[in-house]
């Protein structure tokens, strides 16, 4: 598992590690420190993802509206590329 500052590399990588601590959170013999942790992780992975998905909803209805906006996030530097 990443480390808790770690960054996701993107959306679906974030989707898949809160997969794996949802399941590992599943097991009643999870330590409770572990536990803990884990909450951190997942609560920092959703906000994450909830950014991630309210990004992306900007940039749609930006081409929704067909208007030509400047958009900043790292989407617009890897389509430029």
């Amino acid at each position: 598992m990443a480390k808790s500052s770690d960054k996701p590399k993107s959306f679906e990588a974030a989707m898949s590690e809160l997969e794996a601590i949802v399941s590992a959170m599943e097991s009643p013999d999870l330590p409770l420190e572990q536990a803990l942790a884990h909450y951190e992780r997942g609560t920092k992975l959703l906000r994450f993802c909830e950014g991630t998905l309210k990004d992306a909803e900007s940039r749609i209805r930006i081409l929704e509206g067909d208007r030509l906006e400047t958009f900043s996030g790292d989407a617009d530097e890897e389509a430029a590329q």
